[in-house]
């Protein structure tokens, strides 16, 4: 092999072990086994294998990329005002951009390059992740990143900051079965994303610590958005034996269900308990105001930049996974039943 062209992958295939191990050897990070150590460090001296990062400035270019699944999500503005807040107070400008390609869940090689050209200081990604080539190349450059609202399981090594979305979904059910609801069903974003599974097995666990029957029908698949909220209820409205109340694992499909009901002419509460998750602004204005799991989204993205910034300036991390709390936030769309 080329000295002058060895990379952190050949280095890693050559030793069997993953770049981020590779990565981990070159900082001299302590949690990697001697042996593993001493291999991958004698491929590094036998290829001559040089640390690219070394030739960026002392002078930090003072930027942040943040990287969003749908920059048009309501959400994503509350994520923005988070992360700009906290960065413009310590010097940094944020460069927002959104996934592009067939593979939404991460950013395409095109805006690897364009990182490395503009000199960022640290990545944000937001529900969302990157390959293991991309850690590589970021690792190469010395570029730090953390994970807010992780859409899968990321590295051990590359922090992240969730909120309790099993809790959440948990709180919102107990809330509807206190209610004296036994009919409850549910509305769930996309079984492969994680936080909408533990929002879904929270309610299923509220459900069964009540000891009543979840029926097939009544767990329902959207996607997060209106469209797929009125979808789903619509659905739900056609069971032979209709829910009382519906679960709707984020606000914006709890907006659809309202609007589903409204077409039947049916009245939230009177008719139909809602239960959102987000509360997010249009929560507060709904009509009537929905009743919702607030998950802290500005704070999330506070404490994710707090977390890059301290790693931009070389500093350890307490804990590289933060989970915020997902408060219920009671208003006027859940009814006690007679």
């Amino acid at each position: 092999m080329d000295q002058q062209r060895a990379t952190l992958a050949e280095i890693a295939q050559a030793a069997g072990v993953s770049i981020p191990t590779v990565s981990k050897v070159l900082n001299g990070r302590p949690d990697v086994a001697a042996a593993t150590r001493q291999k991958v460090q004698t491929l590094i001296d036998e290829r001559g294998y040089t640390v690219r990062r070394t030739s960026r400035p002392a002078r930090r270019a003072g930027l942040i990329d943040l990287v969003l699944r749908d920059l048009g999500n309501p959400w994503a503005m509350q994520i923005i005002d988070g992360v700009e807040e906290l960065a413009y107070r310590a010097g940094f400008g944020v460069i927002v951009s959104a996934v592009h390609g067939r593979h939404r869940n991460r950013p395409d090689r095109r805006w690897t390059e364009q990182l490395a050209a503009r000199r960022c200081d640290g990545v944000l990604l937001v529900l969302s992740d990157i390959s293991p080539s991309q850690r590589g190349q970021l690792d190469e450059l010395g570029i730090p990143v953390v994970i807010i609202d992780p859409a899968g399981h990321p590295p051990a090594d590359i922090p992240s900051v969730g909120a309790t979305n099993w809790a959440g979904g948990l709180t919102a059910t107990e809330h509807l079965v206190g209610l004296g609801h036994e009919r409850v069903a549910v509305i769930g974003g996309p079984p492969t994303v994680p936080c909408s599974r533990a929002r879904v097995d929270g309610y299923r666990a509220a459900m069964n610590a009540a000891g009543h029957r979840v029926p097939t029908g009544y767990v329902r698949t959207g996607d997060f958005t209106a469209p797929s909220g009125y979808r789903e209820t619509n659905a739900l409205l056609d069971l032979t034996r209709p829910p009382t109340a519906i679960f709707a694992c984020a606000d914006e499909m709890a907006m659809g269900a309202y609007e589903a009901l409204y077409e039947r002419g049916l009245r939230v509460p009177d008719d139909m308990s809602i239960v959102g998750f987000d509360d997010l602004d249009a929560a507060r204005w709904a009509v009537p105001p929905l009743t919702t799991v607030r998950q802290p989204l500005t704070e999330m993205a506070a404490m994710a930049t707090r977390m890059l910034l301290s790693l931009v300036d070389g500093e350890e991390l307490g804990s590289h996974r933060l989970e915020l709390a997902t408060p219920l936030v009671v208003r006027h769309s859940t009814r006690q039943l007679p």
